[in-house]
């Protein structure tokens, strides 16, 4: 039998789309945690269930992912919104090769850079690294010392070009080459961006100890 398409209308649910869901909130309301492919299965049949609980599953952890990418609450909660739209619509694409939750982290972090990329001088590049790349690689790491909700507070101070390469270099794990790739920019633009970042947070860092 041919599989629904997933209803994406009124899927997100209205009011604060961010509840705290628990074990125990699953056994109180008599629904028990599906399995990543239960769920699966149950999104591409069209089961309003299933799609519910896709959501409450992972809205939380998502919502936290993209809150280090947007510069306020409001601005995450709209891309967490557009990235589930794109996740029911894309269910047919999991092929189960990793966690469905790895997945949707990948559809969250590009819908948040959907979102980016329409704002005015996003990433600017650069044509050459050369004046920061000493200072560059004797800079200390000083972001590993801070607690998560420091990081993120001064995280979403930072323009939105130098908060999204910090994300994909510092806390994703990516290579330069591989974010020049992902954004259409230059490796050096990459370098400058992240060592700018840096040097911004470290103006903040200062200031506060300061203050």
């Amino acid at each position: 039998m041919e599989a629904r398409r997933p209803n994406n209308k009124n899927l997100i649910p209205s009011g604060n789309p961010f509840p705290s869901i628990t074990i125990k909130h699953f056994v109180q309301t008599n629904m028990q945690p599906f399995s990543d492919q239960e769920l699966v299965s149950g999104v591409l049949q069209g089961s309003s269930a299933h799609q519910t609980a896709l959501y409450r599953q992972f809205s939380v952890p998502m919502f936290r992912v993209l809150l280090r990418y947007a510069k306020d609450k409001s601005e995450a909660e709209d891309m967490l919104q557009d990235g589930f739209v794109r996740v029911y619509r894309d269910m047919g694409q999991f092929r189960g090769d990793g966690a469905l939750g790895g997945w949707i982290r990948r559809i969250m972090v590009n819908t948040a850079l959907s979102h980016l990329r329409k704002q005015r001088d996003f990433v600017r590049d650069v044509p050459d690294f050369n004046v920061f790349e000493s200072k560059f690689h004797t800079e200390e790491d000083f972001a590993s010392n801070l607690d998560a909700q420091t990081l993120l507070s001064y995280l979403q101070r930072l323009p939105p070009g130098y908060r999204t390469v910090f994300n994909f270099y510092a806390i994703e794990g990516f290579s330069h080459e591989e974010i020049a790739e992902q954004l259409g920019i230059s490796i050096g633009t990459s370098k400058s961006q992240l060592f700018k970042a840096r040097e911004f947070l470290k103006k903040i860092l200062n200031k506060s100890f300061i203050s």
